[in-house]
């Protein structure tokens, strides 16, 4: 487990999420069920919440919007360096572009961002590499694009348009919305590529930036180091969560999610009791939001979706469906899926 995934997140991002979606129709309760984020933990400006908080948040606004094409290239263009505090102002005191992008990746945890990145040279190109590839697959599309489009806006605020973004790439083929895309972004996309990438001209990325303040530069790096520090957690419920939604799935029990995390199924129920839970509720929990999205965005059977959800068998399956929605299943599905034309 990368040390991210046990990295508290800046209640404030999810803030900024919650309005968007507002914005579009979404009611506040709606965003934050089964998040445990109290519409007070909102108003703090300090406020953190964890890394399986703000996935649950997530999960949230796509099955709210699911006909909102780029939903997270929308969201993610909703940031600015304002929004990530200490780590934003870093960024804009940075001597160049360059120099902020690396200050931007050693602090990462700090920002928003889920995927890996790395920098590259070119030619005459200077670009951040995304790699979405840890992200469960589920979330992956979204936080991709909300990454780079975070990213997108973070150069032309730090560069206060001196220079241009030259590309978006993106592997694979176009998106069914690229058209949407390259109207968000006002840059030229191009698929089929080795890496999902902003790519601007090398020669932008070393000049010098016009906020650029040596005496704070070294003072704002140890302020960001010291807040990496304190946004270190050792929520095991975090972790459990982590185990579940990525190598170890639905289907897996206390025992192979204890021995994961280098310890005795006693002591890890001993740490989630502590924390107010269990590994059966948050196993529940994360069946019952992905059983949602399943049924309302897929036409996956139900003896299909028992099984990717780590079920014995359908009627288990329906059984616990039941408790959750007070309706079956199948009835659930004809009343979310979308009104046909």
């Amino acid at each position: 487990m990368s040390n991210s995934d046990t990295l508290l997140h800046p209640v404030t991002i999810s803030q900024v999420m919650i309005n968007f979606a507002v914005r579009q129709g979404v009611d506040r309760g709606t965003c934050l069920l089964g998040t445990g984020i109290a519409e007070e933990d909102l108003q703090a400006a300090d406020g953190l919440i964890t890394r399986a908080q703000e996935m649950r948040l997530i999960e949230n606004l796509i099955l709210a919007l699911p006909d909102t094409p780029a939903l997270g290239f929308r969201i993610g263009l909703q940031y600015s360096v304002s929004t990530f505090g200490i780590w934003g102002f870093a960024l804009r005191t940075s001597r160049t572009l360059r120099d902020a992008t690396a200050l931007a990746l050693r602090y990462l945890p700090l920002s928003t961002a889920y995927c890996k990145m790395q920098t590259f040279v070119e030619g005459d190109d200077f670009g951040v590499a995304f790699d979405p590839d840890d992200i469960p697959r589920h979330l992956r599309q979204f936080l991709l694009e909300r990454d780079l489009a975070t990213g997108l806006n973070l150069f032309k605020e730090l560069s206060l348009a001196g220079f241009d973004v030259q590309a978006i790439e993106l592997k694979g083929e176009p998106l069914p919305y690229a058209s949407c895309f390259e109207e968000l972004s006002g840059v030229r996309l191009t698929f089929n590529r080795p890496r999902n990438a902003l790519v601007i001209l090398r020669a932008d990325a070393d000049r010098p930036l016009p906020t650029f303040d040596p005496h704070l530069v070294q003072v704002l790096d140890h302020q960001c180091r010291q807040q990496l520090e304190r946004r270190q957690t050792g929520g095991f419920a975090g972790q459990v969560r982590q185990q579940l939604l990525g190598p170890l799935g639905l289907v897996a029990s206390l025992d192979e999610v204890a021995g994961t995390l280098a310890m005795s199924p006693r002591s890890l129920r001993r740490k989630l009791d502590q924390e107010g839970t269990s590994f059966r509720k948050l196993l529940e929990e994360e069946r019952r939001q992905l059983a949602l999205q399943l049924l309302k965005n897929s036409a996956m059977k139900l003896d299909e979706l028992a099984i990717h959800l780590g079920y014995t068998d359908t009627a288990s399956f329906t059984r616990a469906f039941r408790r959750w929605m007070h309706c079956s299943p199948g009835e659930y599905r004809k009343t979310s899926s979308p009104t046909q034309d």
